[in-house]
């Protein structure tokens, strides 16, 4: 398929003039240079910024980043359009967007006054508007007359719309060396953790041979979902009450809208308390139905407090809905549950205060004290007005952002009036568009519904059990912020990734609806952007009220537009008011969840593809995909705990158990990495003081470290040191040793040669060190020399036995008898001996030896 190139005789880069237009033109006007053609590479196979696997498919040069006024060349890879600046030939972010994070684009055609750089009069700048579903707008111009923008759109539709989730990018990349371990162990695992079987470890046998079957003195694990048959939109393996059999729990799934049963997300170790979830109850138009099999199964969740044998603990029905909105899907058969049909309860209602601020406080009801089931409702939206909630607040930050898609600056755009050059009416006119938007009213919502469930598990011991209407939108978001707020190991890295797995994936968020991905069941297609009423009472983005005529040619937008909804984005939101309540109990960095979103909207990995655990299986995700957990935790191991995504104000000691906000901080603000890095720039960098205090963090650690190599060396030293003092010891007492043997050695030298002298020998000994032994008796003489060798290693005593071997010794010894014995066995000279002669040396003996003259008288 060939690339997109500019007509022949055409100029292949363009510059902006530095000339603004005159009339009503809001961004500059683009001056066509003529360049070398060969300054652009027509191959693109050696860029740096291309990920594995990612090809080059389209072209288009001298295209224009209308945001910035910037020229360049725009590339449409298997993966994302990419944006490269003409001047530096660098990736240019805000114009780079993975195809699956473009919710929408539109063919727009704007016409401006006539000037000296267009020959014809009403020559229209041809634009191309990309919405993201990550907050950012992005307008590109082409040249007129080049087709560019037409040939860009229809290869962008072919490249943005794959008929089935195995042609997203994700599996032509592969696992690559981001490999994904089975998400089922995962999950295992984090149920052995809180049923308190962390020393238990799950493995691939355990899941097929279906013995994860563990329990504690209250709930269990049961396989009764291994094959998805009881709820296909549940995981494979259940927590529920130990005292409620399998055939019970079969019962009560079908009284409950998609089978979603009431089942344990979370336990608390101590009190026994748990958060439990499922989706609305069948009770039909008239509440009239009933289930005996839902009622034990809820009620079950009311087990005895600890030390108290009689009293049960309290059980709250958290519905995320309104009573209004859950009593109207009482007429589609579903509803909320009867106040007199389980146990005794109280309904209680969460209703907003009527407030002129955007930050209006939600309270809660006084409750009695003579009840043991309550039913909540907190009034949350649902993902409808979520999505137009979104949109208003992206089109609010496009129009007043330092950066807006139409290149004009907020401060300047119809004449100023934006913020009034003071004046308060206007300004306060801006603020009032973000409270119309409704987004921080349904994140203050969502968080005191959070902290109304964290307060019952944690200051009453009492359980909860949280549905909305299908239990996989609204009920996630609050049973995921309650862990987090109950256990600070949700707080951590690996945590926080148990977390996502368990609640978000194994429990069946549709991410593949909610997220705009292709499914596994259904071809989907593009449709055409639905405004709602509301929506349309919303200004539009600044790009739709440029002068001139602006007109939607074609529209595009992500799958299955009607379900798509921000509701996981809305709760990371969520997690990043906490963290900014709470700096210092959480282990990972707003950063982290930044780069957490954008891996999920880029749909690089394939963690969050299909819409249930049932789908992911059967496309073999975590065998053909990359992880984005290993992706994320091998960009933290290049820099340790100074990652960005590491948060360096963390200090788990601090924060080791709950976290309960107050009503008056749940007042929440903009998410500055996410809401304002595309429309205020310049603002996110308000963190500097966190990457300072990162920076001087890493210095203080390298100095520590360098601490420890010079304690290290001075060990070192010590050692040594103490190891030639114990050897310069060991060497005097070899000395003196040494001296002790050469005294010792003289002293025998000396008696030997008085015995031997006694004998009737002579040993002579000269300067160089020769000794010659002689002996005369008579007739006899015999002489023996020893020669003193400096090569030779013949010791003494060796010389002086074969002296002794040629018997001249024993010939001449007066007490020698004539058969060879000795007439004095018992006399001293019978115990001589020496070193030298190789005997025994008795040398008291030797020195009381005395040589009487008789003893050499004749015989």
């Amino acid at each position: 398929m060939t690339a997109l190139r500019p007509l022949p005789g055409r100029s292949r880069s363009l510059r902006y003039s530095s000339e603004k237009m005159e009339g009503t033109g809001s961004w500059d006007v683009l001056e066509w240079t003529k360049l070398d053609s060969a300054s652009w590479s027509s191959s693109y196979s050696n860029l740096d910024c291309l990920l594995e696997a990612e090809k080059i498919l389209f072209e288009a040069c001298g295209v224009i980043l209308i945001n910035t006024n910037e020229a360049g060349t725009l590339l449409l890879s298997n993966f994302r359009i990419l944006f490269l600046s003409e001047g530096t030939r660098k990736l240019v972010p805000l114009g780079t967007i993975p195809f699956t994070a473009i919710e929408k684009f539109n063919k727009l055609a704007l016409k401006v006054q006539s000037n000296k750089y267009h020959n014809n009069e009403n020559a229209p700048n041809r634009l191309l508007q990309v919405t993201g579903k990550d907050m950012r707008i992005v307008v590109y111009g082409f040249r007129p007359g080049t087709k560019q923008r037409r040939a860009v759109v229809d290869a962008l539709l072919r490249s943005n719309k794959p008929e089935r989730v195995w042609d997203l990018y994700a599996f032509t990349c592969g696992p690559s060396k981001f490999s994904n371990t089975n998400p089922k162990e995962r999950l295992l695992n984090e149920y052995f953790r809180l049923l308190g079987k962390s020393s238990q470890r799950a493995s691939m046998n355990m899941i097929e041979d279906g013995s994860f079957t563990l329990s504690n003195d209250l709930w269990r694990i049961t396989n009764l979902n291994s094959n998805y048959e009881i709820c296909q939109s549940y995981p494979f393996a259940l927590m529920v009450p130990k005292s409620i059999s399998d055939e019970d729990l079969i019962q009560a799934s079908t009284f409950r809208a998609r089978c979603r049963l009431p089942v344990i997300s979370w336990c608390h170790p101590g009190s026994g308390a748990v958060i439990a979830r499922s989706s609305q109850p069948l009770v039909g138009l008239m509440m009239n139905m009933r289930s005996n099999f839902d009622e034990k199964l809820v009620a079950s969740f009311c087990t005895q407090l600890a030390g108290h044998k009689e009293e049960r603990r309290k059980l709250y029905i958290v519905d995320a809905r309104s009573k209004k909105n859950a009593l109207a899907n009482g007429a589609k058969g579903g509803g909320s549950e009867s106040s007199s049909n389980y146990l005794q309860s109280d309904v209680c209602t969460w209703p907003k205060l009527v407030c002129s601020s955007i930050f209006c406080l939600l309270e809660l009801l006084v409750f009695t004290d003579n009840v043991s089931l309550q039913i909540i409702f907190l009034g949350i939206d649902n993902i409808h007005a979520m999505r137009d909630s979104f949109s208003r607040l992206r089109d609010y930050l496009d129009m007043h952002g330092t950066t807006s898609s139409d290149g004009t600056s907020s401060f300047l755009r119809h004449g100023g009036w934006t913020w009034g050059g003071g004046n308060l009416s206007s300004m306060s006119a801006s603020v009032s568009l973000l409270g119309d938007s409704g987004w921080l009213s349904h994140i203050q919502s969502i968080l005191a519904g959070v902290a109304c469930i964290a307060a019952r598990v944690a200051m009453e011991s009492a359980s909860v059990l949280v549905h909305c209407s299908d239990g996989w939108d609204r009920t996630t978001q609050l049973i995921s912020l309650a862990c987090l707020l109950l256990d600070p190991y949700y707080r951590t890295f690996s945590g926080f990734q148990a977390l996502v797995e368990k609640d978000w994936l194994a429990f069946g968020h549709q991410f593949s609806d909610r997220v705009g991905m292709p499914n596994v069941s259904e071809s989907c297609n593009f449709e055409v952007p639905i405004q709602s009423s509301s929506a349309r009472s919303f200004p539009s983005s600044p790009v739709q009220q440029l002068s001139g005529s602006a007109i939607a040619q074609s529209s595009s937008s992500s799958y299955g537009l009607n379900n798509y909804s921000p509701i996981f984005l809305q709760w990371l939101d969520c997690v990043s008011q906490l963290m900014r309540m709470y700096p210092s109990a959480f282990e990972f960095s707003p950063t982290f969840l930044v780069d957490f979103m954008d891996c999920l909207l880029s749909c690089r990995f394939g963690n969050f593809f299909c819409n249930s655990e049932k789908e992911r299986q059967q496309c073999g995700i975590s065998e053909t995909c990359g992880c984005l957990w290993a992706y994320l935790a091998d960009l933290r191991s290049s820099s340790g705990t100074f990652h960005v995504h590491c948060n360096p104000f963390y200090d788990p000691s601090i924060h080791d158990a709950l976290l309960l906000p107050a009503a008056a901080a749940l007042a929440p603000t903009l998410w500055p990495q996410f809401h304002l890095r595309w429309a205020c720039p310049v603002e996110p960098n308000a963190a500097e003081i966190e990457d300072q205090f990162r920076a001087m963090t890493a210095m203080y650690s390298e100095m520590k470290k360098e601490k420890e190599e010079a304690e290290r060396k001075v060990d070192e030293l010590s050692s040594a040191v103490e190891s030639l003092r114990e050897e310069l010891l060991t060497e005097r007492d070899i000395s003196h040793a040494a001296r002790e043997s050469a005294k010792r050695a003289t002293k025998e030298c000396a008696v030997i040669s008085r015995a031997v002298q006694s004998l009737g020998c002579k040993v002579k000994f000269t300067k160089n060190g020769d000794c010659t032994v002689e002996v005369e008796d008579g007739p006899q003489k015999c002489s023996h020399s020893i020669l003193q060798n400096p090569s030779d290693t013949t010791d003494v005593s060796e010389s002086i036995s074969s002296v002794t071997e040629q018997n001249v010794c024993e010939a001449l010894c007066p007490l020698r008898t004539r058969e060879g014995t000795c007439r004095r066995p018992d006399a001293g000279c019978a115990q001589i001996g020496s070193q030298f002669l190789g005997l025994k040396t008795n040398f008291e003996a030797f020195e009381n030896l005395s040589i009487r003259e008789g003893y050499f008288a004749a015989e």
